[in-house]
């Protein structure tokens, strides 16, 4: 630019310069008129003597003008040749980030995000606005909105307080008191575990279980002659509840292992052994039914020697008592047994301080409400107490003993019926006892967001997974029709579309059928629990799929039988058929699974079996002339039953079925027939020429009949 203006100033003073030499012409050419002639044109002259001047007035004026604007322009920044672009906007994004959350940092509605994602690998019907997206599509989302993309590392840093509720460190030696210990009844199912500890609580809870088993844990508290105290958990024997058998170590201190003396050591059995080892919890064994003339305490004693079960007559540590719960033989001498150990543990507690615990079963009451049994562990439990549970918090309002005796106050290793919780804690949770009603709100949401939290990284790494397998089908697809010119390819996507067609609603009825959606509810958690352990165990969805729409606890609601009706699914608790809902009820869960496997096997197409009608042996064979055409024929004896020629028929050669289908003749003699007896001699031709006869094969006459399918789901007991 300076040099563009040195340019222009230098023209404009040759330019002067060249004016002023004109102008000095000009007035040597006046003087030289005015010398010769007289002035006739005065005005011209004038104007030709101004003339130059003001041209070099204007010249200046302009080069002064020229200057300026050069200063101001030469001030302003420096304009881009290139045509002007917007700057691209920042969007702050971090990993595993929503679909919502993303619209919201680009300042964006939801749909541009879904916009963004059409033609692409994912599936965009199964995205929500809660649904995490990966790394790849974020950044193609920002890309394609024409936006920057800035990682925020404050999001994957940022840490939450926590809020939760934790144990008290251990409390100081001085301050423990004796407490008396938690004692666990374990053994198999149909042992006398129950009947036993009637006799020692002089009750008869065996009595009022239906079909004699026990199907709930119990926590009881017995007070024995000496006045010792000793808390017995009862716990099923069936298989089917092996969750509260490992609940009950958790808590316990003693195990008391029920063997039956005519029985022996059976699966249950073995099972509680691995619970007591695994919790390292001591084991009290008591021989059972030992009244019974087939009782052998010796062939017990031996057998638990394979599971590391050593009696002290064997040179163990094992305490091994014979009883008999039916008569209360030798009872006491258990109950001793068991304080002894118990003393020799020196079994001490913390009664001062927020209260510790365990949720041992929850069940919903109808006039009380969610209804938890607990064994306190630590402090001292009152009414107006605050607890959190699991995701769940209580104002104990009211405080009851296994007989249902309202209590004040709760010791350690006392089992106690806990009222006020909001909602139903599950069993096996830990009771804390927290300051205030806003603090257990604050340790609950806490807890209820780690789990939100949790399920989306798991959420996240399932849709990882399926992205992968998206695009590893994509890559094979692309794969299969690389190679192919463009019709072939064009033919081959038809057979794909074609093949997946629309479902007809014929095919759609058919394929319902197969599946068998169900609803569970129970009286308490543990039998739930249970239920559910039995479902996770189904391996035969490949005959009927088994799904399960909906679990919980208490009876059943009118909102359950129109959900089971939305579903179709049945309730396996009571009867309502006004909806065309099956609603059944089981007291004992065997029922309840025998029942399930009858629906099971009801929704299965039968299954065609063979009856065999006669059999025959080839003795010779030959043709015979038809028209044009040779007939292979063979002659049979019948050696069994009798052949009928409008049943089926099916040839056998060395152990294997070559054929199977009608005859076209059957001859006695040269007479047709169509029954040939025991010891017969017969001809028979097949409806397949081709297949060949041999002296020595084996013709079987048969019946199918369908009889109903069975599931092959075996739960194990």
């Amino acid at each position: 630019m300076n040099q563009k203006l040195l340019k222009l100033e230098n023209l404009l003073r040759f330019h002067t310069i060249c004016r002023q030499l004109h102008s000095w012409s000009q007035r040597r050419l006046l003087a030289w008129w005015k010398r010769g002639f007289s002035p006739v044109y005065p005005v011209w002259t004038a104007q030709l003597c101004a003339q130059p001047w003001q041209t070099d007035m204007l010249a200046g004026a302009a080069l002064h003008q020229h200057r300026l604007f050069v200063t101001k322009k030469e001030k302003r920044p420096p304009r881009s040749q290139l045509s002007p672009v917007k700057s691209k906007r920042d969007v702050e994004v971090w990993v595993g980030m929503t679909v919502e959350e993303l619209a919201k940092a680009m300042a964006k509605d939801i749909d541009c995000v879904y916009e963004a994602l059409l033609n692409t690998a994912i599936d965009i019907d199964s995205l929500e606005a809660n649904s995490h997206l990966d790394e790849v599509w974020i950044k193609e989302v920002i890309k394609k909105a024409g936006m920057k993309l800035k990682w925020s590392k404050l999001k994957q840093e940022k840490v939450r307080e926590n809020k939760d509720a934790v144990r008290r460190p251990q409390a100081d030696p001085a301050l423990l008191t004796p407490r008396f210990p938690v004692v666990t009844i374990m053994g198999h199912v149909d042992h006398g575990k129950t009947t036993l500890l009637d006799k020692l609580r002089k009750t008869q809870v065996a009595a009022m279980e239906v079909g004699g088993i026990t199907q709930h844990i119990g926590a009881f508290l017995v007070s024995l002659p000496s006045g010792e105290k000793i808390t017995f958990l009862d716990t099923p024997g069936h298989a089917a509840f092996s969750a509260m058998r490992a609940r009950g170590t958790q808590v316990t201190d003693i195990v008391v292992l029920v063997v039956a003396a005519d029985d022996g050591v059976m699966k249950q059995t073995v099972e509680s052994i691995q619970h007591a080892k695994e919790a390292q919890v001591p084991i009290v064994l008591a021989i059972n039914k030992c009244d019974k003339t087939d009782a052998d305490p010796e062939k017990v004693k031996k057998e638990l020697l394979a599971y590391d079960v050593v009696c002290e007559d064997y040179g163990g540590d094992v305490q091994a008592v014979h009883v008999s719960a039916l008569t209360g033989d030798n009872l006491m001498a258990l109950a001793e047994a068991t304080i002894a150990l118990a003393e020799m543990l020196e079994l001490k507690a913390d009664p001062t301080g927020p209260v510790e615990g365990t949720v041992i079963e929850s069940f919903t009451d109808k006039g009380r409400g969610p209804v938890t049994t607990a064994i306190i562990q630590r402090g001292t439990l009152r009414k107006g107490s605050i607890l959190v549970a699991g995701k769940s918090w209580a104002k104990v309002r009211l405080m009851f003993d296994e007989n249902g005796k309202p209590l004040n106050e709760a010791y350690p290793s006392m089992p106690v019926g806990i009222i006020g919780w909001r909602d139903l804690p599950s069993a096996g949770d830990e009771i804390l006892e927290v300051e205030s009603e806003p603090r257990a709100r604050e340790v609950v949401d806490w807890r209820k967001i780690e789990q939100k939290e949790e399920k989306d990284k798991d959420d996240l790494k399932i849709m990882e997974e399926k992205r992968k397998e998206h695009q590893e089908a994509r890559r094979q697809a692309r794969a299969k029709y690389g190679s192919l010119n463009w019709k072939k390819r064009s033919y081959m996507k038809y057979l794909d579309r074609k093949g997946q067609r629309p479902v007809k609603p014929k095919e759609k009825a058919e394929k319902n059928s197969n599946v068998l959606p169900v609803i569970i509810k129970g009286d308490v958690d543990g039998s739930v629990e249970a239920i559910l352990n039995l479902l996770d165990t189904y391996d035969a969805s490949h005959e009927c799929e088994l799904e399960l729409v909906h679990f919980g606890l208490g009876d059943i609601s009118e909102n359950d039988v129109n959900f089971a009706e939305t579903f179709d699914g049945k309730a396996i608790q009571q009867s309502a058929a006004q909806k065309g809902v099956k609603i059944k009820l089981h007291k004992i869960i065997y029922h309840l699974i025998e029942d399930l496997q009858e629906e099971l096997s009801s929704r299965l197409p039968p299954r065609l079996e063979e009856y065999s009608i006669g059999e025959a042996c080839i003795l010779a064979t030959f043709s015979v002339t038809e028209g044009k055409r040779k007939v292979p024929v063979a002659g049979c004896r019948v050696q069994k039953g009798q052949l009928e020629k409008q049943k089926k028929f099916k040839l056998i050669r060395n152990g294997q079925v070559i054929w199977k289908g009608s005859l076209t003749s059957l001859k006695h003699h040269k007479d047709d027939v169509s029954v040939i007896k025991t010891g017969m001699d017969c001809g028979l031709s097949l409806d397949e020429e081709k297949v060949e006869f041999k002296v020595g094969d084996e013709v079987v006459c048969y019946e199918e009949n369908e009889v109903p399918a069975k599931t092959s789901w075996d739960p194990g007991f």
